[in-house]
Formats: C-alpha cells, sequence, structure tokens
C-alpha cells in the first residue's frame, strides 16, 4: 500500500467544535478512539481491521468485509508494519499519530504474562488499524487518510458530523465508591508490611475500587473530565458496550524515530493546595521527602532493568530524577529513563511484555504482581494497562492509565492507590488515594440524581 496520505481536507465548520462535541457526534460508532498526543487531539473511526480479545477468546474483525475468524497474536501482527520509516508519511519531528495502531491493553491481560490474575468479563485488549483520521492542529480540525476510498470514507464521516449528538442520557444510578471500607484498606496495607518484612518484595501498588452502576454514554462527561484534569495523557475509546475515558498523567513509553525510547514513570505525591504558600509548601514537602525519592529510584531501577532486555547494550540512561510536576489536584514526583531498543526488536512484542508498568505494580515484579493479585481479590481491567497508538512505522506513545473511567454495561469504576515501602504509613497512604480521585470521583457522582 501507499504510505503517503490520499486524501486530506480541512474542515473549517468544526472549527469551534471541542473533541468531545465530535465525540459525541460519532458515539455510536464502534471503535471509536480519542487521543491527547502531544497536545494535539486525534480521533479515530472506522478502523480497518482490529482485534479485540474478552472472556479469553480473540477475535480478529476485517471492516471490509465484517468476516470474524481465529487468530493468533502472531498472525495479527504479521502485517502490522507495512512502511518503514523512510516512506511512512512524516509532518514533524516529533512522535506523533499518522495513522496505524491504536487501542488499549488492560493490566489484567498483561500481567497474566507471569501470574494467574483475575480476569474481568469487560474487553482485555482492544487494537485497532486507522488509517484514517481527524487532527486538531492550528485551530483547525483536519481529515487525513491513508485508503484508497478516501473520499468514501470523508463522505461517511460528514453525515455522522452533521447529526445532533445524543445529550443527557448518561446517568449515575448507583454513586460510585470505595469497595474497601477504612478497616480493609489498613488490612491489606499491613500484610504488604508483612511481606516487605519477608523478603518477599520492597514495594507493592496496592489499589483500591470506587464502583457503582451508570447507564447512557460516558463519553458525555469527558468535556467536564478533560477540563478538571488537564490531563497530558488523556483518551477515550468505545468499543460496543464498553468505555474507557483517561484522564492519565503519566507516559509509560514514547517510541521515537531510530529505535529510541524514553519511559517517565510517576512515584511520590502530594496534594495540591489553592493557597499558593500552602501549595507550594506541598510542593517543597514531595521534593525532599527520602521516603519518596527511594519508592521512586526503586521503579526507576526496575524500570531500567525492564528495557535494557530490549535495549542496546549500554544505552539505557537515567535523564532525570526526583522531577516535580504540579497537576490539577496533585504534585507528583517524575523520572525519566531513556534507551535505544536493538535492531531486532519489534516495539510492540517490546510493550507486550513490558506490561504492566513498574511503577504501578512494585519490586520485584513478578512477586509484586503475585502479591496484588492476592490482597485485591478483583480484576483492575483496563486501569493501570496502557492506552496509546503506533505509527505504521514504530514509532508510538503509551500511557499509563490512571486517572481512568471504566463503563462495562451498567457497571462504572475508577480505581486509585500508591506505593507502599517499609516506611509507609497506613493513614498517609490511605489519604493518598483521595488525593488522586477525590476531585474526579465528586464529579462523576454529580450525575447521580435523587429519586
Amino acid at each position: 500500500m501507499s504510505c503517503t496520505f490520499t486524501f486530506t481536507q480541512e474542515l473549517p465548520q468544526l472549527k469551534h467544535f471541542s473533541a468531545a462535541d465530535i465525540l459525541q457526534r460519532l458515539s455510536t460508532l464502534d471503535g471509536l478512539i480519542y487521543l491527547h498526543d502531544h497536545g494535539q487531539a486525534v480521533i479515530g473511526f472506522f478502523p480497518q481491521q482490529y482485534q479485540i480479545t474478552q472472556h479469553d477468546t480473540q477475535q480478529f474483525i476485517r471492516q471490509s468485509d465484517l468476516s470474524y475468524r481465529a487468530s493468533s497474536t502472531a498472525e495479527l501482527w504479521q502485517d502490522w508494519i507495512q512502511c518503514d520509516a523512510a516512506t511512512a508519511p512524516k509532518t514533524n519531528p516529533q512522535t506523533q499519530f499518522q495513522g496505524g495502531w491504536m487501542g488499549f491493553i488492560g493490566y489484567d491481560y498483561a500481567a497474566k504474562q507471569n501470574v494467574h490474575a483475575p480476569q474481568q468479563q469487560q474487553p482485555a485488549v482492544y487494537l485497532g488499524k486507522y488509517l484514517s483520521f481527524l487532527k486538531y492542529a492550528q485551530n483547525t480540525w483536519t481529515f487525513y487518510s491513508l485508503e484508497e476510498n478516501a473520499a468514501d470514507i470523508y463522505d461517511k464521516l460528514i453525515t455522522y458530523l452533521e447529526k445532533s449528538p445524543n445529550q443527557n442520557t448518561f446517568q449515575i444510578t448507583i454513586p460510585c465508591t470505595a469497595r474497601w471500607s477504612k478497616t480493609e484498606y489498613v488490612a491489606a496495607f499491613n500484610r504488604v508490611i508483612d511481606y516487605i518484612r519477608a523478603g518477599d518484595c520492597y514495594q507493592i501498588n496496592l489499589t483500591q475500587q470506587f464502583m457503582g452502576q451508570a447507564q447512557g454514554a460516558l463519553v458525555e462527561t469527558a468535556e467536564q473530565f478533560w477540563q478538571l484534569t488537564h490531563a497530558p495523557y488523556a483518551g477515550y475509546l468505545r468499543v460496543a458496550d464498553f468505555e474507557l475515558l483517561s484522564c492519565s498523567p503519566e507516559l509509560f513509553i514514547e517510541f521515537k524515530n531510530n529505535q529510541q525510547i524514553v519511559t517517565r514513570p510517576i512515584k511520590g505525591t502530594m496534594p495540591r493546595h489553592s493557597n499558593p504558600i500552602q501549595d507550594e509548601l506541598s510542593k517543597q514537602t514531595l521534593q525532599s521527602s527520602l521516603k519518596d525519592q527511594a519508592e521512586n529510584v526503586m521503579i526507576v531501577d526496575l524500570l531500567r532493568n525492564d528495557l535494557s532486555i530490549f535495549a542496546e547494550i549500554g544505552s539505557v540512561k537515567t535523564n532525570q530524577l526526583f522531577e516535580i510536576e504540579s497537576f490539577e489536584q496533585v504534585h507528583h514526583m517524575v523520572s525519566e529513563v531513556e534507551a535505544t531498543l536493538k535492531a531486532d526488536v519489534q516495539p510492540m512484542q517490546m510493550l507486550l511484555q513490558a506490561l504492566p508498568g513498574g511503577s504501578i505494580t512494585g519490586a520485584p515484579k513478578i512477586r509484586a504482581m503475585q502479591i496484588i493479585a492476592e490482597l485485591e481479590q478483583q480484576a483492575r481491567g483496563a486501569y493501570c494497562g496502557s492506552l496509546g497508538y503506533f505509527n505504521l512505522n514504530g514509532t508510538g506513545r503509551w500511557n499509563i492509565l490512571i486517572r481512568s473511567i471504566q463503563k462495562y454495561q451498567q457497571d462504572i469504576s475508577m480505581w486509585a492507590g500508591g506505593g507502599i515501602t517499609i516506611a509507609s504509613n497506613a493513614e498517609a497512604e490511605y489519604q493518598e488515594c483521595f488525593d488522586k480521585i477525590s476531585a474526579m470521583l465528586n464529579l462523576l457522582n454529580t450525575w447521580h440524581k435523587e429519586a
């Protein structure tokens, strides 16, 4: 196939539409996906083909004829890179979506590569090949396509965009609340400390679920959540009766040109405050926290080890350590590690084997996942997995799915947690869960109407 755009068309009539506005107009489309990509909005639709894994069953679906057949992962990816770096479309030296694969890989799917982990009924993996998409840049939405029938796809898209969006269908029917009581959380925390003292692990990322029920389309809430969080790795996906809304602040891996990769783990959190003096004090407290630095460096070492399996010898480097980044609700401690992939390593192969990310498991990684499965006793689903994309030339960007909402049929959930070490305090760790999630949780529950 040709690897240059066959069709581009600016859409000035959509100039004042937000990504959420467009998503609502396209909300009935299976495989509808949005990614906040280096500050630019990208919306994918009408995937040429896709893989979905659910109930331990893989389906490979080609949209051209809607034929269904069983496939292996190897079969799916045998032609996933169809262009090389020299011929794939380039519009910017930065990594940005230019046509390729988009989707998510859930935590449980990734974890079961190494441990027995609980599974949910909802989709565990979705990866679609998007050769037609919308991108917002320079105050304009533009349609791009690599497909031969691009003009027909464009016409079909316009018919959807001209429809009035469905509104006011979303409602929380049972408020979203913590599955664990404080007593139950502390009991799980104490078990983690027991494991650390016994030498099983150094750090465990213990999380808890906040769950409720809802009806209607979760996408109707997207604008409010993205305005609340200003998340750099925001996203959205709809597949049948499953919706995923990401407000993630964390990058897992960016795959750059020339086999370069970068990961930016978050470990260490303090709340934001409206009072500037108090807010700065909170930030400085995090910056100087030996406990948080110890947690952070454990995960940096874990990720350095994970990357070294796939990297050229001597190429793994720590670019920054213990940097403080401030988001809407919290300050985070962030480090950065880079490496150069070996020439024979396929990026998708590396991503699948590196997941779940060390910042949301603990160390050592496999034992940490075993302890997580034992103590949480609940499948995480998409939470702590990854949402992102690969271009046809193998470049791409994948987040860590924290600060995210999952809706499957009537069930809706959010999660929050943190890394526990021997220096952790149960009260502080419990409060950190709420520091991270309270604003989103409170906003979500505004859609609950008392009878």
